[in-house]
């Protein structure tokens, strides 16, 4: 007979314990390989912004099971869960079921009135649950969420030197210094302007993730100028190595090629880092991204929400 599952607050120093688990509980090897950077951003990173909490599932002494939690900075009715994870030999025992229970407690003791499996920026290593991860879908729908949207991803391919994702922008960099628009790499100096752009201009948490990207390991942003001042933007890193985003054009230069430009930039900084590919997270213009980079849509995330009951 199994032993019962206990649900414990799990505190910073058990985050190498929480990896581990990671590294064997999430299937998909794109995420496996960047456990250790997902919980850093989640849990470490994210306790910078806003409030964040880390549950362990126990049987016996063994770490079977984990969750992430946190709340909006800007709207503390919603309540997040950014991560939960399953040792496989452990699953369909009641360790996900417990450790979702304890986070809706948790999260109703914060204020939340509602619970979203749905990631929450500037921090976030997926906008929902993958569709192949199939018994996340399956707890889920048991637990009584509901799913209310559907976002995707977009792969650039990297591994190969004649990629779409990585042809040349030099023709078009010179037709747009022509025009007076000088293109180059962000630096930390650069951060007060990318950040005034991003919050005037686009909104949302775009501010907060040029600053997990401009002069941070494994990181990086590009931008375009013209007369001194940003006009656009391209960063890729924020919460994890191998996605690419976000990125942003004031409307008076779109459609002059700066958006490829500064794209094609950031995905051969990230091949020279080592990757052979780069997700372009939580995409919206489908079409710019296969012009411009080759990508295709392949990775679709569920997105839930649940009531917290009184």
């Amino acid at each position: 007979m199994d032993a019962e599952i206990i649900v414990v607050e799990l505190t910073p120093e058990l985050a190498p314990a929480v990896v581990r688990l990671c590294e064997g509980a999430l299937d998909l090897p794109e995420d496996a390989a960047e456990a250790a950077v997902i919980v850093d951003a989640l849990w470490s990173r994210a306790a910078g912004d806003r409030p964040v909490f880390a549950l362990g599932a126990y049987r016996g002494t063994e770490l079977v099971g984990v969750l992430i939690g946190s709340m909006p900075a800007a709207d503390q009715r919603l309540g997040h869960v950014d991560l939960v994870a399953v040792a496989p030999e452990h699953r369909r025992r009641g360790a996900a079921r417990a450790l979702l229970a304890g986070a809706e407690r948790r999260l109703a003791g914060l204020g939340a009135a509602e619970v979203l499996l749905a990631g929450n920026p500037p921090y976030y290593a997926w906008p929902g649950i993958d569709v192949r991860y199939t018994p996340a879908v399956c707890a889920a729908l048991a637990l009584g969420y509901q799913q209310d949207r559907t976002a995707w991803n977009m792969t650039a391919d990297l591994s190969y030197d004649d990629s779409p994702a990585l042809r040349s922008t030099d023709a078009t960099e010179r037709r747009l210094a022509g025009q007076g628009v000088t293109v180059r790499e962000a630096e930390p100096a650069d951060l007060p302007a990318l950040t005034e752009l991003a919050r005037t201009t686009f909104g949302g948490t775009w501010d907060a993730e040029l600053a997990g990207s401009v002069g941070r390991s494994g990181a990086g942003c590009h931008l375009a100028e013209r007369d001194g001042e940003v006009i656009a933007f391209a960063a890729y890193g924020s919460s994890r190595p191998s996605w690419f985003g976000p990125m942003g054009t004031t409307p008076a230069a779109e459609g002059s090629g700066i958006g490829g430009v500064l794209l094609r930039r950031c995905l051969r900084d990230q091949r020279a880092a080592g990757h052979d590919s780069a997700q372009i997270g939580w995409v919206g213009p489908v079409p710019f991204y296969s012009r411009s980079a080759g990508a295709r849509i392949e990775r679709v995330f569920f997105l839930y929400r649940k009531q917290i009951e009184d």
